[in-house]
């Protein structure tokens, strides 16, 4: 055989296209086509070619804010901690809550002791809260924290809020320890943040738990609208859907039907 018979023949696009892929699945953040052609060297067209091809594929999905992985990626189709397929999954979970309920929709993650905001799909009629302070130092006043708080094990929590502290960032704000910790220890299954972040704002999360990820999914509506237990219900079922796609085992964690009293 010779050596030119031995070399392996490569299609330069397959390759190209591959890396556009290995790229966005290792992005915590949805990527922008402009930026993948700067990241790659690629020209622009070259980019939008290979892109539009992996969409109409299934392999990528597009988002207002850039390119996620889509479902026809292989790990979808697994168990994995990829940075890539958890963000698309959150991506497809917090869109679902916007397009149904009208709200901006939120998700956070404990992970290494702290918690951090993982992503948020806006809602057109109902905006982003301003969040004028990160998620780390406030937890407490949030319901995207207290849900993660009132999931934890109880050692969790002692430690966590003895490495916090708990500022008054409204009128509303559960600054007292004992205070928080009872509602907390009495969590229905939801959590509330009833102006405690912002005023005007009422916030309501929902826990997603799979292996090795502890999150809430949340969202934020004016306070005079009603906090119901439809609306509940279905923050939980895509919450369920999400946490199942995460690797959760199909019983719930529970057992037990939620407590919706408000």
């Amino acid at each position: 055989m010779s050596a030119a018979e031995a070399e392996p023949t490569l299609i330069g696009s397959v390759q190209r296209a591959l890396r556009l892929v290995d790229i966005v699945a290792n992005s915590p953040r949805p990527m922008p086509v402009k930026t993948l052609s700067s990241v790659t060297g690629l020209t622009p067209g070259t980019t939008y070619n290979l892109v539009r091809t992996l969409i109409h594929e299934g392999y990528l999905a597009n988002e207002p804010d850039g390119l996620v992985l889509g479902t026809r990626f292989p790990a979808f189709q697994s168990e994995t901690d990829a940075r890539g397929v958890f963000l698309a999954r959150v991506r497809a979970a917090l869109r679902t809550v916007t397009d149904e309920l009208g709200a901006t929709a939120y998700l956070s993650r404990y992970h290494d002791g702290e918690m951090h905001l993982v992503d948020i799909v806006d809602a057109v009629r109902n905006p982003r809260i301003e969040l004028w302070v990160g998620l780390d130092a406030s937890a407490h006043a949030t319901a995207l924290g207290k849900q993660i708080l009132a999931d934890l094990s109880d050692e969790e929590r002692l430690d966590y809020l003895a490495r916090h502290r708990l500022e008054e960032l409204t009128p509303r704000t559960i600054s007292d320890r004992r205070t928080l910790l009872t509602q907390l220890e009495h969590s229905p299954g939801f959590a509330l943040d009833q102006e405690e972040y912002a005023i005007g704002n009422t916030c309501v999360a929902v826990p997603v738990i799979a292996p090795n990820v502890m999150a809430s999914l949340a969202i934020s509506i004016p306070s005079e609208h009603l906090v119901d237990r439809a609306l509940v219900t279905r923050m939980q079922q895509t919450a369920r859907r999400l946490s199942l796609q995460l690797g959760a085992d199909a019983l719930d964690r529970t057992g037990a039907a939620p407590d919706f009293s408000i």
